[in-house]
């Protein structure tokens, strides 16, 4: 069984590169030649864990293969899967000109029946726009091609994206044609002799499935942060809150952690698109709405600390440890690392960033306004502060008595609740966590 996938980022590359584990034939296609040339010789342009390991095997034994030929790719495939791009636009809604482009190619190149899937993230009504977009190129050609669209869409954490797909909660396809769902299934029977869930519904159900399930993490996430606020002002702990809520099965401990806000390529972009869908179809979706501006207002809550606990920082050296949006990967689209260091820029301040992974990605958004370090403890030289805004893994355990050699103040501000109080007060560093009961 062959497959396509159209689109060499994120979702399209694991998409392919794990399909082509289960055994399928897969090519992946790009109009970005530099990116396949690399790819063909196993560089990888992403950090994902393992990633490049699995595209090197795969490579090997020719189950996988990187191409810019459209028409070769997609010749005797059962499935083409659409995995490109739908960056957000002025107003928030998710710009489809990329899925539709694909949509055009795919109409003007194939010569027997397909399966059209949509794997990029995109608002209900896709798949028709899609379908649509397809029929008026064979129309245009006057030729008679049967195909089937179907919505696929996916669910992969950054860090964790290969066991995501091969291990997945859940497969959710929409699709209206029997035809189609026997070639998904039989795409997706590796997974099912693991005993993973495949969930077939309608179109329009499966499309919307992947923005509740974004909108409603984010909602956790935004929630807790809520809670977090008022418990510093009551003088509860929310850590402490989280593990009494937590508990409760209905609840669940997942995505309860108090912080500086979420980030990346997923929540931002798909809450405020599900809520511009509601405004389309004239129904305000009031708790996302508030889901986003809490969300906006954590991402300053670490500024506000600091500037209450310098007066000014005007001149001042901050450290700041971790500029992705979260851990094990470098994406830093819309993290909170860009909101309180442009903010701390803005006040004067001079700021020494380190992150494991993330550094090259970052410059290319913040350029040479910062310092950027070979290490974490190079980070602290003369530091009068240290920011932690990612909770990566090395970040956890600190070394006191060489932070408060390096360090020209003593203090640490924890957007991921990561350290403990007591333990810091106990080696003479002043603390600063979101939400905490400290004295």
């Amino acid at each position: 069984m062959k497959i396509t996938v159209v689109g060499t980022g994120y979702v399209g590359l694991v998409t392919g590169t794990c399909f082509a584990e289960t055994g399928l034939d897969v090519v992946c296609v790009d109009i970005d030649a530099d990116k396949i040339n690399h790819l063909n010789k196993g560089e990888v342009p992403i950090f994902e864990p393992g990633l490049d390991r699995l595209i090197a095997r795969n490579l090997e034994s020719k189950r996988l293969h990187f191409s810019t030929d459209y028409q070769q790719a997609l010749a005797e495939t059962d499935a083409v899967f659409i995995a490109v791009g739908t960056p957000p636009g002025e107003d928030g809604t998710a710009d489809l000109k990329y899925v539709l482009e694909v949509a055009r190619q795919i109409g003007k190149l194939i010569t027997e029946y397909i399966v059209i899937v949509t794997k990029s993230t995109v608002p209900v009504g896709t798949a028709e726009k899609v379908r649509a977009a397809v029929q008026e190129v064979l129309d245009q050609r006057k030729v008679n091609i049967p195909f089937d669209v179907a919505s696929n869409p996916e669910f992969l954490k950054e860090g964790n994206a290969i066991d995501d797909f091969l291990k997945p909660d859940r497969i959710v396809i929409g699709t209206d044609s029997p035809r189609a769902e026997k070639i998904m299934k039989r795409m997706y029977n590796p997974f099912l002799l693991n005993g993973h869930p495949l969930i077939f519904m309608d179109i329009p159900s499966a499309e919307m499935t992947k923005y509740a399930a974004n909108a409603m993490l984010a909602t956790k996430i935004s929630f807790i942060n809520d809670i977090a606020n008022l418990c510093e002002r009551t003088g509860a702990d929310v850590n402490m809150v989280r593990r009494g809520i937590g508990s409760d099965s209905r609840i669940g401990n997942k995505f309860i952690y108090a912080g500086v806000g979420y980030g990346g390529s997923c929540f931002p972009k798909d809450v405020k698109a599900l809520i511009n869908t509601g405004l389309e179809y004239g129904y305000p979706m009031r708790i996302l709405q508030s889901v986003d501006e809490v969300n906006e207002y954590q991402k300053t809550i670490l500024v506000g600390k600091i500037n209450s606990y310098f007066k000014s920082v005007k001149g001042r050296t901050l450290a700041v440890w971790g500029l992705s949006f979260k851990p094990n990967t470098n994406d830093t689209r819309e993290a909170p690392a860009l909101v309180v260091i442009s903010e701390l820029l803005k006040a004067g301040c001079h700021i020494k960033a380190f992150d494991p992974v993330a550094m090259d990605e970052f410059k290319t958004i913040m350029g040479d306004r910062i310092e950027y370090t070979k290490d974490r403890y190079e980070a602290l030289i003369d530091a009068e502060g240290l920011v932690l805004i990612t909770e990566w893994s090395e970040f956890r355990i600190l070394n006191y008595p060489l932070l408060k050699k390096l360090m020209k103040e003593h203090v640490v501000f924890d957007g991921r609740n990561i350290y403990d109080p007591a333990e810091m007060k106990e080696n003479g560093i002043t603390y600063y966590g979101i939400g905490r009961n400290v004295d």
